[in-house]
């Protein structure tokens, strides 16, 4: 059994008419409601109850999905660090769209994390240039998007172990759309598109992708606390 956290600060979906209208639930109740499956179980917090996400809570979760926006600064930074911390023995991380700029993602990156933006409702083309990969498997060689938020390079994070997928905008911009990175015991996936006055968690292929991805970031091992012992030789413990 896979047990999956959701963190959706859960601010637009109340004061954003489009996004009330799109996502009149949250969009973690979205991502929630396709996630479930005989091996899936999902909880979720939002910016009201991210307190709540104590060490205890993040020992029982074994892939946490973020999705921030205009709220990254209002997490408290003792929760972040757990979530860090968490990473580093095995959890794993799923950061969605503008969780780019969430502190748990800058804390585990170590960069700026910054990026071009363009909010205009332009298409997207993510080419699927890893098929390979278990984080890629049910989507074809490329799909589109009708309207998404453009990310463009450079994005300011540390080169990724690989990257996955790759965006193209109609405005000609590039970005690398689905990026992998290893922490310690812990697995990451960044994944771009998913804008809230958009539809975008509706898509086939793009809950194909975080499915996918659930799975691949699970622990493979997780550690019970973050140590640097004192280790004795051989034989002479």
């Amino acid at each position: 059994m896979i047990r999956v956290t959701i963190y959706n600060e859960c601010i637009h979906e109340k004061k954003n008419e489009k996004a009330m209208a799109i996502y009149p639930d949250g969009i973690h109740s979205v991502i929630a409601n396709f996630l479930k499956a005989d091996d899936i179980t999902v909880k979720c917090f939002t910016l009201e109850t991210v307190e709540e996400m104590t060490e205890e809570a993040l020992k029982e979760t074994d892939v946490l999905i973020w999705w921030g926006h205009v709220g990254h600064k209002l997490v408290p930074d003792e929760v972040a660090e757990r979530v860090r911390d968490a990473v580093l023995t095995g959890m794993g991380f799923i950061g969605l769209h503008s969780a780019h700029h969430s502190k748990p993602f800058k804390l585990l990156m170590g960069t700026t994390c910054h990026l071009g933006w363009r909010e205009n409702g332009d298409m997207e083309r993510i080419w699927n240039i890893n098929p390979a990969h278990p984080i890629t498997q049910g989507i074809g060689r490329y799909f589109e998007l009708p309207h998404v938020e453009t990310y463009a390079e450079p994005f300011g994070i540390p080169n990724p172990d690989e990257v996955i997928l790759m965006g193209w905008y109609e405005g000609g911009e590039l970005f690398r759309s689905g990026c992998t990175f290893h922490r310690e015991n812990g697995r990451i996936f960044y994944f771009q598109p998913g804008h809230e006055t958009f539809p975008i968690f509706y898509d086939e292929n793009v809950q194909t992708i975080i499915k996918n991805a659930v799975r691949w970031a699970a622990p493979v091992y997780r550690s019970n606390e973050l140590v640097c012992p004192n280790i004795k030789k051989i034989g002479q413990e």
